[in-house]
């Protein structure tokens, strides 16, 4: 398949690269369900290419929260985009979740194998707990400055650790890098610090966060008016709260119907609202 796709060229700048990656717009659920099913069904590499190119902003935003380990941004979004189009040629349309959501481990665990090919490799934390405490502490730290006593503590309460071991860690951290790979003396073989990886991103939830941008438009109370009780219910669940939003198997629970169902009245509620804020822009 991939032999066959076009995609824009890193070639060049990565500014330009980004710039292109977001000029290609974001596909509607029916669009992406259509082109998924074409795919499927029958091997359309156009479909997959249009599926590719919808989600290669994605892969940018997840690339980025890896600049922390010292390699090429260009070759992060390579890898990336690998485990993109190895997604898009494993989804299954019928399965019931957007494209990005599945996506996610395919994008990640190319980035993840180019790190760890790529990285010089040193071992300086032995146990399992202390290479959880080593990327945990690489991710939340700020710039090079050492610690202060304040820091450390609330570090620590932060990780539920002892001041202590932040400390030690720190200096460890500050000396050399960490193996990514797992270590031979393992108590667990099936452990590997890759595991503890954050990209500061949370990438399932950025098809959210696009459509949470839109909803939050001038417009917004007057096209939640618009809707039934149900409707609104479900878009506050999925889109609006301020906590963890809810799945459609969670809605489908509480409101006594199937999933599918749920996601008819969530798309036919967002197109109601879009028609009333475009109305009064």
């Amino acid at each position: 398949m991939t032999n066959a796709l076009t995609l824009p060229s890193l070639g060049g700048s990565l500014e330009s690269y980004i710039q292109s990656a977001n000029s290609f717009p974001i596909l509607s659920q029916e669009e992406e369900s259509s082109l998924a099913r074409r795919l499927w069904n029958h091997g359309d590499i156009e479909a997959a290419q249009k599926l590719i190119l919808s989600h290669l902003r994605f892969v940018v935003a997840i690339a980025r929260g890896y600049k922390g380990y010292g390699l090429p941004q260009a070759d992060l979004i390579q890898e990336g985009n690998i485990g993109l189009m190895k997604a898009v040629k494993r989804f299954d349309p019928e399965r019931g979740v957007r494209l990005v959501s599945f996506a996610v481990h395919w994008i990640k665990a190319e980035i993840h194998e180019f790190i760890m090919r790529n990285w010089r490799l040193v071992k300086i934390a032995t146990t399992k707990q202390q290479r959880k405490l080593f990327f945990n502490l690489r991710s939340m730290k700020q710039g090079l400055d050492t610690l202060n006593p304040r820091e450390v503590e609330a570090m620590a309460t932060q990780l539920g650790v002892k001041s202590e071991e932040v400390v030690e860690m720190e200096k460890r951290f500050n000396g050399s890098d960490i193996s990514l790979e797992p270590m031979s003396d393992d108590e667990d073989d099936t452990f590997s610090p890759i595991s503890y990886l954050t990209d500061g991103v949370e990438p399932s939830k950025i098809l959210e966060s696009e459509q949470i941008s839109f909803l939050r438009e001038k417009g917004l109370q007057q096209s939640l008016a618009c809707l039934d009780d149900r409707s609104r219910h479900i878009i506050k669940a999925r889109w609006l709260s301020e906590k963890d939003t809810a799945t459609l198997h969670e809605l489908a629970d509480e409101l006594g119907v199937s999933a599918e169902r749920v996601r008819q009245i969530e798309v036919k509620a967002l197109q109601k609202m879009r028609e009333v804020m475009v109305a009064s822009a």
